[in-house]
């Protein structure tokens, strides 16, 4: 497995597979729900590629010159429990380093903010957000 930083048309369309393989085709959200004003030229993504198979991704975007925003992580379902989470969340906190960002802030669903409590986010659950289909809670780390 590799991991890339998708600077390239290809490298962020194999992000957009992900995410449509993952979250737009099992959870039947629709693409322009699921591709935001948040995917641009500018946004950052991380691609984790099995041989040639783009497997999982995150994309990163800034909220301000010292946060930096980590969503859609996605890993397909049946490379889950291995992992790959953790590696590409662990790659976009590097990279968001590098481009000076000082902590990090993930959109964490209710069920998965054990995953992100074990990389080192803290949630607040006074931050509640009410999607069309998943809760989920802010959760940050110090970078």
């Amino acid at each position: 497995m590799e991991i890339i930083r998708a600077t390239t048309t290809a490298g962020r369309a194999g992000a957009y597979y992900v995410r449509i393989q993952a979250m737009a085709q099992k959870h039947q959200i629709p693409l322009d729900v699921e591709f935001d004003e948040h995917d641009t030229p500018d946004t950052k993504y991380v691609v984790v590629v099995d041989n040639y198979l783009p497997i999982a991704t995150c994309r990163l975007y800034a909220i301000d010159d010292a946060k930096v925003m980590l969503g859609r992580i996605v890993v397909l379902p049946e490379y889950r429990h291995q992992g790959i989470g953790s590696r590409v969340v662990k790659e976009a906190e590097a990279w968001a380093r590098e481009l000076g960002f000082r902590s990090a802030v993930v959109e964490s669903r209710d069920n998965k903010i054990p995953f992100y409590e074990s990389m080192g986010y803290v949630a607040d659950f006074d931050r509640k957000i009410v999607g069309e289909t998943f809760i989920c809670y802010m959760m940050e780390k110090e970078l």
